[in-house]
């Protein structure tokens, strides 16, 4: 028993803090840093956006692997695996895989094509993929807003 209370108490910090990093990240360069940054010229703007998002993609990949790892801790270590474990951390897990789907397209094909548009100074294909990519980090915000929700609310549904 108590093996297990360390474990759910390890893991639970661990995913939670790692979930404060994606989500509050997102929220901080969705609505914060973007609008600000929308009085710079296109160039600096782009390069700032470059550096800041491959900063915070490698934050998001650690932050990844450590909401799956304690994730499955808790319900393997905890709760002995995905049966009966509750609607609220199915739907948790649910939304979550579908925004680790999401960061890794971005990260894989706009944010590609947004570095390679930037070290060449083209600033319109530069900023079609910053759209594209706002608005898909803008998806993940509402998912990882709705997934805290769900995460704080859970265990009172029943």
């Amino acid at each position: 028993m108590q093996t297990t209370v360390a474990i759910a108490t390890i893991a639970l910090i661990v995913h939670s803090l790692s979930a404060v990093v994606w989500v509050g990240g997102m929220f901080f360069a969705h609505q914060i840093l973007r609008p600000a940054a929308l009085a710079l010229e296109p160039g600096p703007r782009f390069e700032l956006w470059d550096r800041v998002l491959s900063r915070f993609f490698s934050w998001v990949i650690a932050a990844i692997v450590l909401i799956l790892a304690s994730g499955f801790a808790m319900v393997y270590g905890v709760f002995a695996g995905f049966p009966g474990i509750g609607l609220p951390i199915d739907l948790m897990t649910g939304i979550g895989v579908v925004m680790m789907l999401i960061f890794f397209h971005v990260y894989f094909a706009p944010f590609r094509r947004f570095r390679r548009a930037v070290a060449r100074r083209d600033w319109a294909p530069a900023s079609r993929q910053l759209a594209q990519i706002r608005v898909l980090v803008g998806i993940n915000l509402l998912l990882g807003l709705l997934t805290i929700a769900i995460a704080t609310s859970g265990p009172y549904w029943a």
